[in-house]
C-alpha cells in the first residue's frame, strides 16, 4: 500500500494564560479547546465538517473536568456532527504531538481524509500530577516518579550548565517572545477566546520584560544547592491548540491552502531521571526516517520545559542556537502540558512562513523519560 501525503491546512491556539489571576481560569479546558476548534473551522468554511474522521485531543492529566473522554466531548461542544469520532491521548508533554501522529498516520494509510489533532491543559483547575496519584512500589524505588525539576538539575550537573547560562537563556526567550508579539508574528495562530464576563482574551500572559535583578535573586526551586529557579522553568499555565490535517489530494480538491507537509515523526525513550534529553534520540530517529541531516533544518522549535534541559540538548547535540525558538519559547510563552506538542508544531509553521524557509523540526522532552519529534516541510507551489 502506498502511503498518502499528509498536510496541515491550518492551525490555531488560544492565548496562553498564567496561573495566578489568569484570564482562562474562568473556563474549563473543554470550553477553551472547543472555542479554538469551532473558530478554526469557521475560518476554513470550505471544509466539510461531516467528512472529519477523528478529533484526537491530547491531555497530560485527563481526569476531573478533563476526564470522561474529553476528546469526544470536544467534538460535540465545538459544533462538529455527532458522526465525528473523538479520542483522548496521554503522553504527558507530548500528548498533542502524539495526537498529530495518530491522525496523520491514519490519513496516510487511507483511514479517513480529514482529522483534527488538538491539545489542552488547565494547570490551575486540574493540577500537575492530578488529584489522586498512585505510585507503583517497584517503580517508586527506582525513582521513576522523579520530579521534573530534579531531572533538569541532573542535566545541569551532567554538563556543568551554570545558573548564569540558564538565566540568559530564559531572558532571551522572553525578549524573543515580546519581539514576536510586537511584530504581530502570532496573528495567524492566536484565536481570541470569549470569556464568561463578556471580555475577550487575545494575548499570552506569561511573557514579561525580564527583571534581571529579580531573576538573579531567586532561590533554587527544586534543590537547595541547585541551579534551576522559577525564572528558568516554564511557568504553570493553561491553553488549547488545534491542527487541521488532511490528505494532500483532499486539500487540493477543496481548494484549501496547504501550510505544511508532515514529512515524518518519531518518539523515543531515554533515562527517566534525565527526561530532558528526550529530543536527542527522537530527533535522530526522525532525521534518519526523513533522509535528512540536522543542517537541513531551517527552524527548530525545542520545547523549553527548563532552560537547563534546553541547553543540555543544544550542547550535547551541537544544535545551532540561531535556529532555535526564533519567536520565543515555553519559558516565556508558557507550557500547558497537553497543549504544547501542537503549539510548537504550529509555531514552527509560523516561523517557516515568517522567515520564508522550508524545513522545521518540532521536538520536546516528555515526563517518564521520552522524546517526540516532528519534521515539517513547507513547499512553494
Amino acid at each position: 500500500m502506498e502511503l498518502r501525503n499528509v498536510v496541515i491546512v491550518d492551525y490555531g491556539r488560544s492565548p496562553i494564560s498564567k496561573a495566578k489571576g489568569g484570564a482562562l481560569n474562568q473556563l474549563t479546558s473543554l470550553e477553551i479547546g472547543s472555542q479554538v476548534i469551532a473558530k478554526l473551522l469557521e475560518r476554513n468554511d470550505k471544509l466539510p465538517k461531516d467528512q472529519v474522521e477523528l478529533v484526537a485531543v491530547g491531555c497530560a492529566f485527563p481526569e476531573a473536568e478533563n476526564g470522561l473522554n474529553v476528546g469526544r466531548a470536544m467534538v460535540i461542544k465545538s459544533g462538529l456532527p455527532s458522526s465525528v469520532a473523538g479520542i483522548t491521548v496521554n503522553q504527558f508533554c507530548a500528548s498533542s504531538q502524539q495526537t498529530l501522529m495518530v491522525v496523520a498516520d491514519a490519513i496516510a494509510c487511507g483511514k479517513g481524509d480529514i482529522g483534527i489533532a488538538a491539545g489542552i491543559e488547565h494547570m490551575v483547575r486540574v493540577p500537575m500530577g492530578g488529584y489522586n496519584p498512585s505510585y507503583d512500589k517497584e517503580l517508586n524505588s527506582n525513582n521513576f516518579y522523579i520530579g521534573m525539576g530534579d531531572t533538569a538539575e541532573n542535566l545541569a550537573k551532567d554538563l556543568n550548565i551554570s545558573r548564569e547560562d540558564q538565566e540568559q537563556f530564559a531572558i532571551d526567550s522572553h525578549e524573543k517572545a515580546l519581539k514576536a508579539w510586537n511584530e504581530n508574528a502570532f496573528s495567524s495562530e492566536v484565536i481570541p477566546i470569549e470569556l464568561p464576563d463578556g471580555s475577550t482574551f487575545d494575548r499570552d500572559e506569561c511573557m514579561k520584560e525580564p527583571n534581571v535583578e529579580k531573576i538573579k535573586s531567586l532561590k533554587p526551586a527544586f534543590q537547595a544547592d541547585g541551579t534551576v529557579t522559577a525564572a528558568t522553568s516554564s511557568p504553570v499555565s493553561s491553553g488549547a491548540a488545534a491542527i487541521i490535517l488532511m490528505s494532500e489530494d483532499k486539500a487540493k480538491e477543496l481548494g484549501l491552502n496547504i501550510r505544511a507537509y508532515v514529512k515524518t515523526t518519531a518518539v523515543a525513550g531515554c533515562d527517566h531521571e534525565r527526561m530532558g534529553m528526550g529530543p536527542l534520540p527522537a530527533t535522530e530517529k526522525a532525521l534518519k526516517r526523513a533522509g535528512m541531516q540536522l543542517d537541513d533544518i531551517d527552524v527548530i522549535e525545542l520545547n523549553e520545559a527548563f532552560a537547563a534541559q534546553s541547553l543540555y540538548v543544544i550542547r550535547e547535540g551541537n544544535w545551532p542556537m540561531d535556529k532555535i525558538n526564533v519567536l520565543g519559547g515555553a519559558i516565556a510563552l508558557g507550557h500547558p502540558l497537553g497543549m504544547s506538542g501542537a503549539r510548537i508544531i504550529g509555531t514552527a509553521i509560523t516561523a517557516l512562513e515568517k522567515l520564508d524557509k522550508k524545513y522545521a523540526l518540532a521536538t520536546m522532552c516528555v515526563g517518564g523519560g521520552q522524546g517526540a519529534a516532528t519534521i515539517l516541510e513547507r513547499r512553494s507551489e
